[in-house]
């Protein structure tokens, strides 16, 4: 990916009938390729990011609440009938709350949640998801805990009225870890204990194979959970010529850029367990957040699906 440009991805994007495209319409999934514009550094509104999914082979979408929120009745079904006519479906939504802020700021988001979770069941959503920060200057890793774990209990209960769910990401690189002066939560094991801890049944997990090669997990540790207990799925790859303990958490590749990461066991082990749900790249990369808009979309399009031709 460090050397992307224009020419060599429009390039790429005239290959249909490159043989990992063809294996990768075919493979035995559930899973469904998500497409999220910001994740690429693309600023798309609702209907532009529905149009580039579907030209460009994806098969979900990130939700954008807001807009939803804003539509009539016989809009919002127009919509939705749009995106089932090009075999679209949404994906997951962030929530808008930050776990680690002051009380006051936590509450006054709170305040907000059910708004944003009618507008999502409205439309049909299902999946929401929030990072974690393995880190923190104040509060040392039992009290961390169970800070999250109150405030994770508060948020799940207002999303479980409205029919959703939410996944927890770990960060798991060791210069986030070690950002901060106490460390927290960063591989799956703490985060699986965290939900544990919630007592929530709509509470499960987000997957980044980024952070699954940074936390230096296995095929096992992703045999683990159930598909129930995975809400999403985030697909990069990791810079080459670093060692994993250099590894920096916002510097990524495209899936299946580098091959650093083993995407064929982290996305065979995924589907081994039948996850169902939407699958995107976040790769933070410069470059691609340098292309033109349907350039970038282009590449990261053709990026996962040479990466889903590795399910067998």
């Amino acid at each position: 990916m460090s050397d992307l440009n224009r020419r060599r991805f429009l390039e790429l994007s005239s290959l249909p009938g490159a043989s990992f495209l063809l294996r990768a319409a075919t493979a035995p999934r559930k899973m469904k390729m998500c497409l999220v514009c910001g994740a690429i550094g693309v600023k798309a509104t609702q209907l532009e990011a529905i149009d580039l999914a579907h030209r460009y082979g994806f098969e979900a979408v990130e939700p954008q609440a807001n807009y939803l929120a804003s539509l009539a009745d016989s809009e919002l079904q127009r919509l939705l009938q749009d995106l089932k006519n090009k075999h679209l479906e949404f994906g997951a939504s962030p929530i808008p709350a930050d776990l680690r802020s002051s009380d006051e700021e936590f509450q006054a988001a709170v305040k907000r949640l059910p708004a944003f979770a009618k507008a999502l069941q409205r439309a049909g959503v299902t999946r929401t998801t929030k990072f974690v920060a393995p880190s923190d200057d104040t509060l040392a890793y039992s009290d961390n805990f169970k800070r999250h774990a109150m405030r994770v209990r508060e948020v799940a209960s207002i999303l479980e009225d409205h029919g959703l769910r939410f996944g927890l990401e770990y960060v798991a690189t060791k210069d986030a870890l070690e950002k901060e002066r106490y460390p927290f939560i960063h591989n799956m094991k703490g985060m699986r204990e965290l939900i544990a801890e919630t007592g929530k049944a709509n509470v499960g997990l987000v997957l980044d194979s980024f952070f699954w090669y940074t936390a230096k997990e296995t095929d096992g540790d992703l045999l683990a959970p159930t598909n129930k207990e995975i809400v999403s799925v985030d697909l990069d790859d990791a810079p080459a010529g670093l060692p994993v303990d250099q590894q920096r958490d916002q510097r990524r590749e495209l899936p299946a850029a580098t091959g650093v990461i083993d995407l064929a066991t982290f996305l065979n082990c995924l589907n081994k367990i039948g996850f169902d749900g939407p699958v995107r790249a976040e790769p933070f990369n410069e470059a691609l957040r340098k292309l033109p808009k349907e350039d970038a979309v282009a590449a990261t399009s053709q990026a996962m699906k040479k990466a889903f031709a590795l399910i067998r």
